[in-house]
């Protein structure tokens, strides 16, 4: 079985683009925003970490130093112990602007929803225009995608917000009129599936603020292997 680590390289290779030294050069998006400046990612089994590709050697030796001495994760929710030194590190250089944080887990095979609601892979981006005219406008980028359909429309999805060579990232959407009916696991359980078949890892990361969110998590027995941090 993969471990908590090689997971956790697998989310940062898919979540952004990466130099030939691992340093963040942008955003794994068609629009490829600028990364933040730095990006944690914390296991049970150790921690890895990522710094943007312009940051001066001087900041990335200090911030490299505090990030090796950061002992391995017995609470993932918890700040970094080095977190206070870290941000005056980088508020030295310029202020922190945007801040996130949350867990990440990836889909076991077999995972399915609720036994009454079926979830189908898409292939008409159609379907999609009535309630998320987004993901259907970014069909082509988002494969494979996965959803729930209710008289010709889809109701709840799962899309690929961010792919790579080893893994895909999920998003995921619900309809407001749909919501609490188990409709958002399923379409996940029929992405995870598609992923897959492709040759890839499914995973799935949320921010701790979003319950419901961590909700499907729970639904799917997803296996929990980490949480991600970044500060821009």
């Amino acid at each position: 079985m993969i471990c908590d680590l090689d997971l956790m390289a697998q989310q940062a290779q898919t979540l952004y683009q990466l130099d030939g030294v691992g340093r963040l050069l942008a955003v794994n998006e068609d629009e490829v925003p600028a990364p933040p400046r730095l990006f944690v990612g914390r296991t049970t089994a150790g921690n890895l970490w990522h710094t943007r590709y312009d940051l001066p050697a001087s900041l990335v030796a200090e911030i490299d130093a505090l990030l090796a001495t950061e002992p391995p994760a017995t609470n993932l929710q918890a700040p970094l112990h080095c977190e206070a030194a870290l941000r005056d590190l980088l508020n030295k250089q310029a202020p922190i602007t945007g801040e996130w944080s949350g867990p990440a887990w990836w889909c076991p095979e077999g995972i399915a929803g609720k036994p009454h609601v079926v979830a189908v892979q898409l292939t008409d981006n159609r379907l999609l225009q009535a309630n998320f005219p987004g993901w259907a406008r970014d069909f082509a980028v988002s494969q494979p995608c996965g959803a729930v359909v209710v008289d010709g429309a889809a109701v709840a999805v799962c899309c690929s917000a961010r792919v790579s060579a080893v893994a895909a990232e999920a998003g995921v959407n619900t309809a407001e009129a749909y919501r609490g009916r188990g409709y958002a696991a399923a379409a996940v359980a029929a992405w995870a599936a598609a992923v897959r078949a492709s040759g890839r890892l499914p995973l799935y990361s949320t921010s701790w603020d979003n319950v419901a969110s961590q909700g499907v998590a729970r639904t799917l027995g997803l296996r929990l292997y980490g949480a991600d941090r970044s500060f821009t």
